[in-house]
């Protein structure tokens, strides 16, 4: 087993045995499963989500639901597949009726987050989300940048990570085509943004 997969592991191990979090009492009353994160620990590029839906929780593997098929079809569309790329949530627990998370379950699950980026040190992160997209532009310091995703959903932002360079996509989250079928043309369109961009890295 390489670093990576046993770094990932032990952030695993953790996310089950923390009773810290305020959805660790409803994970265990539904017998549901921690979301930690699923595709390649070499990834290039990594989605990262809010925070898993029913059945994420019920199987324990991100966007494998509704809005999993459009991030399927998604990354189909720009020659990819999920095994090439790293997805995640920030919250790694689903809240009650699939609700926004708070700011406690983002605070006590995002140093996990922190830690997969640093382990799998991708050259992109596309946020899922205007929840991941707050979070993750203001732990890369782009708080002048931030804005409505309505306003900077897929623009391209260069920031700085321990391991070195990293590009900031914000995107809608693929949920969003669910109920708001026109949104489907836009996420299609954001999508072929990180086409150019990963071609630079291989």
């Amino acid at each position: 087993m390489d670093n990576r997969t046993e770094q990932l592991k032990e952030i695993r191990d953790e996310i089950l045995r923390l009773k810290e979090s305020p959805l660790y009492e409803y994970r265990k009353k539904n017998n549901y499963y921690p979301v930690i994160g699923e595709g390649n620990h070499y990834a290039k590029i990594m989605f990262i989500g809010e925070a898993p839906g029913e059945n994420e929780a019920k199987t324990g593997r991100p966007f494998c639901g509704s809005a999993g098929r459009v991030l399927t079809e998604l990354l189909d569309s720009i020659g990819l597949r999920r095994m090439d790329v790293y997805i995640t949530n920030i919250v790694k627990d689903r809240p009650p009726d699939n609700r926004d998370p708070l700011p406690e379950e983002i605070a006590i699950y995002a140093p996990f987050l922190e830690r997969q980026i640093n382990i799998i040190r991708p050259k992109i992160i596309a946020t899922l989300g205007r929840f991941s997209m707050d979070y993750i532009m203001r732990k890369f310091l782009l708080l002048l940048e931030l804005d409505s995703i309505s306003k900077i959903h897929g623009k391209v932002f260069k920031a700085k990570a321990a391991y070195g360079e990293v590009f900031i996509i914000p995107l809608y989250h693929p949920a969003v085509a669910l109920y708001r079928a026109p949104m489907k043309k836009v996420l299609f369109e954001d999508f072929s943004v990180i086409t150019d961009l990963y071609n630079k890295f291989n």
